[in-house]
């Protein structure tokens, strides 16, 4: 089974602490990823040993990685993946990269949304 992910919000002043910098300086194969903006820090990413205590508790996605990388000339693919599962009332947690896209859904409702997704016509080829 592949490891939780945690989806963190912290305060925008927060500095990044020894465990962030280390993942995102050295190249784990780990999905990591680290968004500041003038409101707040979210950090995202696969469990790993080490994980600052305080993320262990939010540990509570799956990630559904899209098949890419993706033309950046395409519009709505995201917006149809995960209207999906608002239709099934699945809440969601979508991060982008120049590829591809990470769908996160609670780890309780990976089932329901990998079933729902496939009777709406999407094929799984892996699961990140």
């Amino acid at each position: 089974m592949p490891p939780p992910f945690f989806v963190v919000q912290l305060p925008v002043d927060t500095p990044f602490s020894e465990s962030v910098v280390e993942r995102l300086v050295n190249n784990s194969g780990l999905f990591f990823s680290a968004t500041r903006t003038s409101e707040e820090l979210s950090l995202v990413g696969e469990w790993y040993d080490g994980i600052p205590r305080e993320y262990e508790d939010r540990c509570t996605w799956a990630c559904i990685k899209m098949q890419g990388p993706m033309e950046h000339s395409l519009t709505g693919v995201l917006a149809a993946f995960t209207a999906t599962l608002k239709a099934a009332n699945i809440p969601v947690f979508a991060v982008s990269t120049w590829n591809t896209d990470y769908v996160l859904v609670p780890m309780e409702k990976k089932s329901a949304s990998v079933d729902v997704l496939r009777q709406d016509g999407w094929i799984f080829v892996g699961e990140h």
